[in-house]
């Protein structure tokens, strides 16, 4: 093939035309995929229930360590929130129980664009700098570590 016939529009060559392809990806699929996922943990939660303390202990780091992981609890909490026992859920967790309205919020503005389009208002942006994240993050590393002091009032924290 030469330089002239690799210019040549696809009717002349002989190949038929050629369509623009579109992607198997459509806007709706991330926020389905995402719900879908929920939907899964969610079932799988409730089906296990975890505060049922059946067995050893599935976390890597209280096995190794002996202390709580930052996480610990947030499983029950999330367990707690789905069968709305919200002061069992804090109990647990306090801080995954903090952080899940503003989750849902993230989701539903990230949501609502992809799975309404033509929609012409927005909801307000929760907008999560920097500091604000790493802000978080110390207070949930405080909130790990006052957790595992073996002494009162600590001890209330302990799950």
């Amino acid at each position: 093939m030469t330089v002239d016939a690799a210019a040549e529009p696809a009717e002349r060559s002989g190949e038929p035309p050629r369509r623009p392809v579109r992607g198997f990806w459509r806007p709706w699929m991330g926020p389905a995929a995402v719900l879908a996922g929920f939907a899964v943990a969610a079932s799988a939660v409730l089906a296990t229930d975890p505060t049922d303390n059946a067995g050893p202990t599935t976390c890597l780091f209280k096995m190794i360590t002996g202390f709580d992981c930052p996480g610990c609890g947030g499983t029950r909490a999330f367990y707690h929130t789905l069968t709305l026992d919200f002061p069992e859920a804090a109990r647990n967790h306090a801080l995954a129980l903090f952080a899940a309205p503003f989750l849902v919020w993230l989701f539903v503005q990230w949501a609502v664009p992809r799975l309404m389009p033509k929609v012409r208002w927005r909801l307000p942006r929760l907008h999560l700098t920097p500091r604000i994240v790493v802000g978080f993050f110390a207070v949930w590393a405080v909130y790990w570590v006052l957790r595992n002091l073996p002494f009162a009032p600590f001890t209330l924290l302990y799950v």
